[in-house]
Parts: structure tokens; sequence; C-alpha cells
């Protein structure tokens, strides 16, 4: 490896992490009717819960129990407890996430996501900014959308 290979690669790093970064902390410098400091975060959240919900980690495929889940209920964020999807709307998309083809109204937020080197739309309460996954246009009728979401960001409510 020459000098101007290792600077490149050095640059790109640090632009990657960066951009990162900054989506990370506009989630949660955004106004959102429940804040809490990192320290309650941390204090209410596991490590992994506070990873994925905080600072938009994804959770490993088939890990979430919620992926299986198929009684009848609602679906609510685990950071403040918000109803967000009807299990009405959950459909198995073989993915190993909790996948939705729409959400409850007025219940999530979205955002451009740039990471990874690709443009997505990242899905978060609305209410307490959480990050909840991911949605894409590959879904079931009536809305072709694919909410996308990391189990370890919801509690379910059974009817």
């Amino acid at each position: 490896m020459n000098r101007r290979t290792f600077l490149q690669g050095t640059m790109a790093a640090l632009l990657m992490t960066r951009g990162m970064t900054s989506i990370a902390a506009s989630i949660s410098e955004a106004n959102f009717e429940i804040t809490r400091t990192e320290a309650e975060w941390r204090e209410r959240l596991s490590d992994f819960e506070y990873a994925v919900m905080r600072e938009e980690a994804t959770e490993r495929a088939y890990s979430s129990p919620l992926n299986d889940e198929k009684r009848a209920g609602i679906f609510h964020c685990k950071g403040c407890d918000l109803a967000l999807y009807d299990s009405q709307t959950k459909f198995d998309s073989g993915t190993g996430w909790p996948s939705f083809y729409d959400s409850l109204p007025n219940a999530v937020g979205t955002k451009e996501d740039r990471s990874w080197f690709v443009t997505r739309t990242e899905v978060h309460c609305r209410r307490c900014g959480s990050h909840l996954g991911h949605i894409f246009e590959d879904g079931p009728k009536p809305t072709g959308l694919r909410h996308c979401i990391n189990g370890v960001s919801l509690t379910f409510n059974a009817n």
C-alpha cells in the first residue's frame, strides 16, 4: 500500500463515520413530544436496545421473537409506548425482521438515511424519535411498502 492509497482510505472512513454520526445526531437533536437525556435513555434501555433505538444499529435477522408473533394486537414503541403498528398489517416478508405494510395514523416519522453507501428511508417513532428500522418499496398491497422493523424497538400488546 502506498501513501496515496492509505490517505484516500482514511479520508473515506472518516467521511463515512462523520455521515453516520450526523444521521444519529439529527434524530437526537429533533424536538419530539418525549425527550430524555442520554443518561435517562441508558437507564431505561438495555445496551443493545440503546444501540438500536438511539444509535440506529440493527438487530440480527431472525433474532426477535416478535418476528413470529401471529396474535391479534398492537405493536408499541419500546421507548415511549406509542401504538405504532396493528397486527393486521403484519406479514411474513422472509427477511427475518417483523414487517408491516402500513403504520397506524400519525405514529411514525421518516427521514433519508444515506449510510452504507445507499439511500434508504429510515423510520422512527414520531413521539420520541426512537429508531425503528427502514421502509422499502417491495411490500404487499395495498401500500406496496415494507416497514422492516427491529423487534427490539417494539413491545406487543395482544387484544
